[in-house]
């Protein structure tokens, strides 16, 4: 059934349910519009590029009680959004001992949604755990996304996978390993405790947050990128930002063959180590505690201001120094046009000759 209107209320259903007792439980569903959302507690979402015009979703539904999932679609806020309905408050993701990760609690709406601005209160309390009593359920989603589509994906706990999209992708989860490569298209990944990878992206915007766990970012192009974790050590290979900005509560940061042209990294605690293939505009490096090395091209020319509350400093560059200290170095590198400063609190700041 083709329902014609406004972005908000294009919409496509087509249902092909498979029921089994022995086999999983799978049905399709499309959904139209410039923007379209899923909703999923639980399992594994993998996400790729679609040929067609509309979104389209393969669900699997399994586990032992995967009968009493529900799929229901339609505007959720204005944007045409498939949920998976799992109706218990207690829910078992149990895959054979593959994983045993604890527990998640969150709140979930009527409609199979949660989170958004002040909407973290709303909805009956729902735990999903690795073992114990509940509803053993979970739905894996294999979703075709089509060029220039505007995708939101919302899982609570499990794994997403975004693989050749050419796409805006929102990827939010609880607690998940995220991962996304070959995505063309503004990304912006979200993630309350697990690892984010991002390999071979292009777009204007990359956003990446997790509260707890490493994030890998390689061989990606965008004008603005953030980075935000609260702990867990980032790292990268091959990163062309604009801007790259680095929030990191504890961790290190290790930045190989990076070109930007403004840096700003703040590291409550951990080592930070940039590997820079141009001059940068401008770099900024406040690190509570660990060592600073800093690697420029030859020609890098900038006022420098390097401070550090213990710990040496040392410099594979002449400079014209105006003002030095035992733990302080304020000055000009060449032309002086740039922008250097580096304030550690215990940690040695080295500035290193590149090619």
């Amino acid at each position: 059934m083709v329902i014609a209107g406004t972005v908000a209320s294009a919409l496509l259903v087509a249902v092909f349910p498979v029921f089994s007792p022995l086999a999983a439980q799978t049905e399709r569903q499309t959904l139209s519009g410039s923007r379209v959302a899923l909703y999923n507690l639980v399992g594994e979402v993998r996400i790729e590029r679609g040929r067609g015009r509309s979104v389209e979703f393969e669900i699997t539904r399994r586990g032992a009680d995967a009968r009493q999932l529900r799929i229901e679609t339609g505007d959720v806020r204005g944007i045409p959004t498939l949920r998976v309905i799992y109706p218990d408050d207690q829910i078992v993701y149990d895959r054979g001992g593959e994983r045993s990760w604890g527990s998640t609690d969150s709140r979930i709406r009527s409609d199979g949604t949660w989170g958004g601005d002040n909407g973290w209160r709303d909805g009956r309390r729902v735990r999903i755990s690795s073992r114990g009593n509940g509803l053993e359920a979970w739905a894996d989603i294999r979703v075709l996304v089509p060029d220039g589509q505007k995708f939101d994906a919302n899982l609570l706990v499990g794994e997403l996978k975004a693989y050749d999209v050419d796409a805006d992708l929102s990827l939010d989860a609880a607690s998940a390993r995220i991962t996304a490569e070959r995505v063309q298209g503004n990304l912006d990944i979200d993630n309350g405790s697990g690892s984010i990878v991002v390999r071979d992206t292009r777009g204007t915007s990359l956003r990446l947050d997790t509260g707890s766990g490493g994030v890998t970012f390689d061989r990606v192009k965008a004008d603005d990128c953030s980075i935000d974790t609260g702990s867990g050590s980032v790292t990268g290979i091959g990163a062309a930002c604009e801007r790259l900005d680095i929030d990191i509560g504890s961790g290190g940061v290790r930045l190989a063959e990076t070109s930007a042209g403004s840096i700003s990294v703040d590291a409550g605690s951990g080592g930070v180590t940039l590997d820079l293939r141009q001059s940068p505009r401008s770099v900024s490096v406040e690190s509570g505690s660990g060592s600073v090395t800093i690697t420029v091209p030859s020609n890098f020319g900038a006022t420098v201001d390097i401070e550090t509350g213990s710990g040496g400093i040392t410099t594979d560059f002449p400079i014209t120094t105006n003002r030095f200290a035992r733990r302080e170095l304020h000055g000009t590198i060449g032309d002086g046009r740039g922008r250097l400063r580096v304030e550690t609190g215990s940690g040695g700041v080295r500035l290193l000759r590149g090619n």
